[in-house]
C-alpha cells in the first residue's frame, strides 16, 4: 500500500490533554488497556471461529505476549487475534470516538452469547498509551484471507502515517517507544507488577519477555461453580489474591446469572487493624479485567473490612473502565451483595450457632460497623447479633433482657474490662444479674443505636449505678463531710449503702450519660488532634458540614465542662469492717489525723477500681500505703 498521512479525526474538541492528563490518571493504567485490547482482540477471533466465519490451525494457542526491550527503550504488546485492515485502522484508531467493540458486538448480537467477554474501548484506551510515549507504531494483520499488513504510527497522538508493515502473522503489535520518564517500566520488576496488579485473572494467558509460563490466572476460582469448589481452593486463592499468610475465617460465593451477572468470593478475614489497612481489600473486575480497588458505588464502605474479588461485566463503565455510571442497576448490584452478605452471616447464626459464635471476635466489629452504617443490613442481621458476657457465653439482647428481666427491667450492665472492674462484676454476679463484656472502639455509639432502635433497653456500665440499703441520715453526714475534708472536695458527691460484708469499702459510680459524654469528647478531641484543630474547625465552616459544626460547637465549647460535669459518687460501703472502725476513729478528736489519712486512702483505693487515679494521685496513694503498712506493723510489734 502507498503510505498515508493524515490528522486523527477528534469528535470532542482538545480532547487529547484530558486523555493524557486527566482521564487516565494513574499513569499505569495504560498497560492494562492494552492488554485489555489485545484479550478483546482474542475474543473476537474465537468468535469468529466458533460462528464458522473464520479458521484457525487445529490447536491453536491463543496468548498475549508482552516485551519488554531496555536497550532501544521500547515496550510492546502482541496477540494473534483478530487483527485489523487498513479500513479498520482508519476507522478505529484514527476516529476516537468509535468503539471497534460495539460495532463488533451490534453485527453479532443474535449470533452467540459469547460476545460477552468483549470490553471494546480501543479507541481512547489505546490513546492512553502516549501518556508514557514519546512515539506508538502499531502493527497488524486482519485475519481476512488476502489483507495486507498495516502499520499506523504517529509521534503526537493526534498526526499519525500509514503504510504497509511486515508483519506475516494475523494479530496485532503496539510498540510504546518510551519517554525519559516512561522508560521507568523498564526497571527490574515493574511492568511485572502492573500487569499482575490489572490482569492477574485476565482470560487469555499473558507471557512476559517470552516466558512460556503466564503470569497470570485465566481461570479464577469464583468463575468454578460453588459446589465444585472446595475449601482448601477458597483457602489458596485468598491466601494468593491478598498475599495474606493467615487463613480466612469463611466466605461467600457470589454466582449469579439474572437479573444481572455478577461472580466473585467476599472473604471474612480474622480481625486486624482494619482501619488503617482498607484499600485494596475489595477488587471489581469486568470480565476478569482489574477495574478498581473499593468502588463505594458498588460496595458498601462498611463492607471494605472483609476482603473479595467481584466481576461484574455488566457494569456501565465510562470510556476509561475506572469509574461508574451511577445509575439503578449499580445500586441494585449494591444491594443484592449487602443482602447476600446478611444472608450468610445469618444462615450461620440459625444454623451452626456454636461456629458463629466462635468467629463473633472477629466478625463482631464488622457487624457493628454494618449496622451503623447500613439500616438495611441492620433490618436483616438485627436478630443475629450476639453480646459476649462475662463467663464466656454468648446471648442475644432479647435473650439477655428475659434472662435478667426481673432483676434488672429493661437494663443491659455491661463492663469494658471485666478484670479490672472484677470487684463490681461480683457484685452484680452476686445479685444473679449477667454482665456484658462491650470493650471494642465502636461499642460506644453501638449501644445508643442500640437503644435508639430497641426503644426500651438502656445499656449501664456495671459502676454507673450502685444499689443498696442507705444508711441513717447521720451516719451518712458524718461520713460525707469526713470524706470530703480528706479528699479536700467540698462538693464530693458521697452515699453510704449497705453493699454486702464482702464488698469492698468504698467504690466509685460515675452517671452512664456523663461517662458517654465524656468519652464522645475524647474521641472528639483525639481527631482534632490528628487533623489539627483549626483546620479541622475551618473546614467543617467552609464546607458547611452541618454535622460536624455542631460537634465542633458543642465539644469544642469552653462550657462543655458546664453543660457535661463529670457526675461521680463515692459509694461508701456500710457493711464494711474497716468503714466501721473508721466511723470509730472519727469520734475521736486525737485521732482526726489517721481518721483522714485512712478516710483518703479509701478514696483512692475506690478511684483505683475505678480507672481513674491519675499518676500524680497514684504517687501519693504509694507513699501512703507505705506509712500505713509501717504504722501497722509498728502496732503489731508493740502488742507483741
Amino acid at each position: 500500500m502507498t503510505q498515508e498521512k493524515g490528522t486523527v479525526s477528534v469528535r470532542t474538541e482538545n480532547i487529547f490533554p484530558i486523555i493524557r492528563k486527566w482521564l487516565y490518571s494513574d499513569h499505569d493504567i495504560f498497560l492494562r488497556e492494552l492488554v485489555s485490547n489485545a484479550a478483546d482482540a482474542l475474543s473476537k477471533m474465537r468468535r469468529l471461529v466458533s460462528l464458522g466465519e473464520a479458521e484457525v490451525p487445529e490447536g491453536t494457542a491463543w496468548r498475549i505476549d508482552v516485551v519488554e526491550d531496555k536497550e532501544k527503550g521500547t515496550l510492546s504488546f502482541t496477540d494473534n487475534g483478530i487483527g485489523m485492515t487498513a479500513d479498520e485502522v482508519r476507522k478505529y484508531i484514527n476516529e476516537i470516538a468509535f468503539s471497534g467493540a460495539v460495532d463488533f458486538v451490534e453485527k453479532y448480537k443474535d449470533a452467540s452469547a459469547e460476545g460477552a467477554g468483549i470490553i471494546g474501548h480501543f479507541g481512547l484506551g489505546f490513546y492512553s498509551s502516549f501518556m508514557v510515549s514519546d512515539r506508538v507504531r502499531i502493527d497488524t494483520r486482519s485475519y481476512r484471507p488476502g489483507e495486507e499488513a498495516v502499520r499506523w504510527e504517529s509521534e503526537s497522538g493526534t498526526e499519525y502515517e500509514l503504510s504497509a508493515s511486515d508483519r506475516a502473522e494475523r494479530g496485532t503489535t503496539v510498540t510504546l517507544f518510551l519517554s525519559e520518564e516512561g522508560k521507568a517500566l523498564l526497571e527490574p520488576g515493574k511492568a511485572r507488577a502492573v500487569i499482575e496488579k490489572y490482569c492477574a485473572f485476565m482470560p487469555y494467558p499473558i507471557h512476559l519477555d517470552g516466558a512460556e509460563e503466564p503470569i497470570n490466572d485465566t481461570s479464577p476460582l469464583w468463575l468454578k461453580n460453588p459446589k465444585d469448589c472446595t475449601d482448601e481452593e477458597y483457602r489458596a486463592f485468598y491466601r494468593k489474591a491478598f498475599s495474606d499468610y493467615r487463613d480466612p475465617l469463611f466466605w461467600i460465593h457470589l454466582n449469579m446469572d439474572y437479573p444481572f451477572s455478577l461472580k466473585g468470593i467476599l472473604y471474612f478475614p480474622p480481625l486486624d487493624n482494619v482501619y488503617e489497612t482498607l484499600e485494596g481489600r475489595i477488587k471489581l473486575y469486568y470480565n476478569q479485567v482489574f477495574v478498581a480497588d473499593n468502588i463505594k458505588e458498588v460496595i458498601p464502605e462498611f463492607l471494605f473490612l472483609l476482603k473479595g474479588c467481584l466481576d461484574c461485566p455488566d457494569l456501565p463503565l465510562n470510556v476509561s473502565r475506572s469509574f461508574l455510571q451511577n445509575d439503578g442497576y449499580v445500586q441494585k448490584l449494591s444491594t443484592h451483595i449487602v443482602r447476600k452478605v446478611s444472608d450468610r452471616l445469618t444462615g450461620l447464626f440459625e444454623n451452626s450457632r456454636a461456629e458463629y459464635e466462635g468467629f463473633w471476635p472477629d466478625i463482631g466489629p464488622f457487624v457493628k460497623y454494618g449496622c451503623l452504617r447500613e439500616e438495611k443490613f441492620y433490618d436483616r442481621m438485627k436478630d443475629a447479633i450476639v453480646y459476649k458476657q462475662v463467663d464466656g457465653t454468648y446471648a442475644t439482647l432479647d435473650a439477655y433482657l428475659e434472662a435478667n428481666g426481673e432483676k434488672a427491667p429493661e437494663k443491659a450492665w455491661y463492663t469494658v474490662d471485666a478484670a479490672k472492674q472484677a470487684s463490681y462484676v461480683r457484685i452484680f454476679q452476686g445479685k444473679g444479674i449477667g454482665v456484658l463484656v462491650l470493650d471494642h472502639e465502636l461499642d460506644n455509639p453501638f449501644m445508643s443505636f442500640i437503644e435508639y432502635k430497641h426503644g426500651k433497653v438502656r445499656f449501664q456500665r456495671i459502676d454507673s449505678e450502685l444499689s443498696g440499703e442507705a444508711a441513717s441520715p447521720e451516719t451518712e453526714e458524718r461520713l460525707r463531710t469526713l470524706f470530703r475534708a480528706a479528699s479536700g472536695d467540698a462538693k464530693l458527691d458521697v452515699q453510704v449503702r449497705s453493699l454486702g460484708v464482702d464488698g469492698l469499702p468504698a467504690m466509685l459510680s460515675e452517671s452512664e450519660q456523663s461517662r458517654r459524654m465524656q468519652e464522645m469528647r475524647k474521641r472528639f478531641e483525639d481527631q482534632r488532634r490528628r487533623t489539627g484543630a483549626k483546620a479541622k474547625k475551618d473546614a467543617a465552616a467552609a464546607e458547611g458540614d452541618a454535622e460536624d459544626q455542631a460537634a465542633e460547637d458543642l465539644f469544642g465549647s469552653e462550657k462543655f465542662d458546664e453543660l457535661f460535669p463529670l457526675d461521680r459518687t463515692l459509694v461508701v460501703n456500710h457493711d464494711s469492717a474497716l468503714v466501721k472502725r473508721l466511723e470509730m476513729l472519727a469520734e475521736l478528736p486525737s485521732l482526726a489525723e489517721q481518721a483522714n489519712e485512712v478516710a483518703m486512702h479509701l478514696y483512692d483505693l475506690a478511684r483505683l477500681g475505678h480507672g481513674s487515679l491519675g499518676a500524680q494521685e497514684m504517687h501519693a496513694f504509694l507513699e501512703r500505703s507505705v506509712r500505713l503498712l509501717e504504722k501497722a506493723a509498728d502496732a503489731v510489734r508493740q502488742e507483741g
